[in-house]
């Protein structure tokens, strides 16, 4: 049987759908705010639980305004518990270039290897992400162009550019600081990562109210 799709939040009179991948980085302060689709973790995960959720909202004429990634990522050079905004984001794991692609572009389509996140909310600092099927971890970073990692967010752009939606990613540094040795490394932090996310919500609808940022 086909569900209801979830119902978009509303922020300063803007249908906003929030995306989420795991049900840890949904603490108490988020749960207060939105209830967020749930995609569940990495790239194909996400690309494939968002699109068909798009589909169902754009079937009954009900796509929202805009559209946030949200949760947790990791980093070796940025403030751990931290959030930052997207300014941008790349798919570490495409790599045709055997063929002659740069690396990072997708064979076929018209998109840059770093794809540029054009909005911005003020008083949250920025940063560079990467997205990718695996977790980054120790010297794993060297080979990283980007100031953060991830699992999820180009996936959702992708889904978002095919939908024409606007897309803001907003992550909270978990981990990175140290090798991970356990899950415990990427939970011990999330609970302040919440309160953080939460406030950088609370910025987004100040700046949709501002017309400073939405759909």
């Amino acid at each position: 049987m086909t569900r209801a799709p979830v119902e978009p939040a509303m922020l300063a009179g803007k249908r906003v759908l929030f995306v989420m991948a795991a049900d840890a980085e949904y603490g108490p302060h988020l749960k207060k705010r939105f209830t967020p689709l749930m995609t569940g973790v990495g790239p194909v995960e996400a690309g494939v639980v968002l699109g068909a959720e798009l589909a169902l909202l754009d079937a009954e004429g009900h796509l929202p305004d805009l559209l946030v990634s949200l949760g947790s990522a990791g980093s070796r050079s940025l403030k751990q518990t931290e959030v930052y905004q997207a300014t941008s984001v790349s798919y570490r794991d495409m790599d045709a270039s055997p063929l002659g692609f740069e690396k990072g572009v997708t064979p076929f389509l018209d998109h840059p290897a770093i794809m540029p996140l054009p909005h911005r909310i003020p008083g949250v600092p920025e940063a560079t992400l990467s997205t990718g099927g695996n977790v980054i971890s120790g010297a794993a970073y060297d080979a990283i162009n980007a100031d953060m990692v991830d699992m999820e967010t180009f996936a959702v752009l992708r889904a978002c550019q095919r939908f024409g939606l606007d897309l803001v990613a907003l992550r909270g540094i978990s981990d990175g600081a140290a090798e991970l040795q356990h899950v415990n490394d990427w939970t011990e932090y999330l609970h302040v990562i919440d309160e953080k996310l939460a406030d950088a919500v609370d910025r987004l609808e100040r700046a949709i109210a501002d017309g400073l940022l939405g759909g």
